[in-house]
């Protein structure tokens, strides 16, 4: 027999795991009715053939940005198909497109002109891309509307010579989303004043929250009575400790299940979900530490060291400890700080800033976010 059709043939728990992936947009996002009317509000100008304003949305990983960005777009793309009026919605994930020139090679493919992704001169690209406004058959002005996930990781790593271009390029309307509040620190003052966003803010999700997105999902995903009572309010529960994430409580249901087909049950039980719990931080901060630069594995074992001595960590105090690990082979003091706010991003760390009184200043405390034990598994398996 196929080993294959073997496999298939099992009992499964399962009806369908798609509807159980982050990446799946259901025909309704319960409790962000809020935020897609917000961003609906700016978007109608372009009904109006008017260029709507731009858009910045922040909210902590699993708070449904992307998914709420994507709806967006999919119920304006509906709307616009009875107005006479050009209108294209394009999505970018800014970690697979790192540059400017990626980013704006992406564009001109998506809108339908073939050009390379390197070969080409800056001057060429843009010139091509802000070409494909002109008016259409009908007379016409095309309006773009363009949407950024994960801008900050682009803004890091490339500067914001991508907004500067967007921001000049007539009927081109920005909607960027990102994890961290303070990306904008990396635009500088001429892009900034040009982009004048209106800004969303996305809340995390309660416990009851996620247990309405989880039960409309489940229905889909699992068969009638493979799910134990206590299995979808524990795994909200335990995502609403995790800063309410969404992505974080489904990917919780979805390995229970896994757990449940592996062990033959056709019950998922809440003790799947605990292992499931375990299983999915293993893996998490495993993959992780295993991608960070050597220096940052550095600073991240400082912090473990002085986590365990229970020692209040300040940056000076880590960049102290960070010296004794390297051994000579360290950065500037300087670039420590750069190390904090990647390590922050990625949520292995937390800082918070304290008063230490009048004439004292403030300085920033430093909290490890993640189990000591799993952390020295990943760092001393590296």
């Amino acid at each position: 027999m196929n080993i294959f059709d073997e496999i298939g043939d099992k009992e499964s728990v399962f009806k369908d795991k798609k509807f159980l992936d982050h990446r799946f947009l259901p025909d309704r996002l319960p409790h962000r009715e809020e935020q897609i009317r917000s961003i609906a509000k700016y978007w109608v100008e372009a009904l109006n053939g008017v260029t709507p304003p731009d858009v910045t949305i922040y909210g902590k990983t699993g708070t449904g940005k992307t998914a709420v960005a994507k709806f967006a777009m999919k119920q304006l793309k509906e709307a616009s198909r009875d107005c006479d009026v050009n209108i294209r919605t394009e999505y970018i994930r800014c970690t697979d497109y790192t540059t400017e020139y990626q980013v704006i090679a992406r564009l001109c493919q998506q809108l339908g002109r073939d050009v390379p992704y390197r070969g080409w001169t800056k001057a060429e690209i843009v010139n091509t891309f802000r070409n494909m406004f002109k008016k259409n058959a009908f007379g016409q002005d095309m309006i773009l509307m363009v949407v950024l996930d994960e801008i900050d990781i682009l803004l890091r790593n490339d500067g914001d010579g991508l907004l500067y271009t967007l921001t000049r390029t007539d009927n081109v309307s920005i909607l960027s989303i990102s994890n961290y509040v303070e990306f904008k620190k990396f635009i500088k003052p001429r892009v900034r004043s040009s982009l004048r966003d209106r800004e969303i803010v996305f809340p995390p999700y309660g416990a009851q929250q996620l247990v309405d997105i989880l039960e409309e999902r489940s229905k889909l995903s699992f068969k009638e009575g493979a799910l134990d009572d206590d299995v979808i309010p524990l795994c909200a529960a335990l995502a609403a400790k995790e800063e309410g994430d969404a992505r974080y409580a489904l990917d919780l249901l979805r390995t229970a299940g896994e757990i449940a087909d592996e062990r033959e049950s056709e019950i998922v039980q809440g003790d799947f979900v605990r292992e499931a719990k375990d299983y999915i931080e293993h893996n998490k901060i495993t993959d992780i530490v295993l991608t960070l630069p050597s220096q940052q594995q550095r600073v991240l074992e400082a912090i473990l060291y002085l986590t365990k001595r229970k020692e209040e960590i300040t940056s000076g105090r880590l960049y102290e400890v960070y010296k004794d690990i390297s051994k000579g082979d360290s950065v500037s003091y300087r670039r420590i700080f750069d190390f904090i706010n990647e390590l922050e991003m990625l949520g292995l760390i937390s800082t918070n800033t304290v008063s230490r009184g009048r004439g004292k200043g403030r300085t920033n405390i430093i909290n490890l976010q993640c189990d000591t034990s799993l952390l020295e598994d990943s760092l001393w398996g590296v």
